[in-house]
């Protein structure tokens, strides 16, 4: 169920109301939304999902160096800001699951509420052309 607190409601609210992917994952890393632009990049809706564990988002894409042979080290900016609690910026080259290869930027910060509470984190993501 999607954490009732203010800052992850409204985070939930402007993310479904943009026309870029965005993602929003929990402090434990659980995909707990993500808004119809990001639906391509999971291979599957959230109406159809719902939440879902890291082990289970996490290997729907998986990023690559640009020849794309190995997984590219540290190349989990979502997760990377989960325990450091600072945002990040990366470029990486992703298998998604339809097979096809992408380039895609990823911005993301953390969602750090009243009183120090760290309640998850988002992620924006843009396909580049490279």
């Amino acid at each position: 169920m999607f954490p009732k607190e203010i800052e992850m409601i409204l985070s939930r609210h402007l993310a479904s109301c943009l026309a870029i992917p965005m993602f929003i994952v929990d402090p434990s890393g659980a995909l707990v939304f993500f808004n119809e632009s990001a639906e391509p990049i999971l291979g599957r809706r959230f109406d159809d999902c719902g939440e879902l564990p890291i082990h289970e988002w996490a290997s729907a894409f998986t990023p690559v160096e640009q020849e794309g042979a190995s997984p590219l080290p540290g190349g989990r900016p979502l997760t990377d800001v989960l325990l450091n609690r600072r945002p990040a910026q990366l470029g990486l080259w992703i298998h998604g699951p339809d097979g096809d290869r992408r380039h895609i930027e990823i911005t993301t910060f953390p969602i750090i509420g009243q009183a120090d509470r760290h309640l998850g984190a988002v992620a924006v993501i843009w396909e580049s052309e490279k």
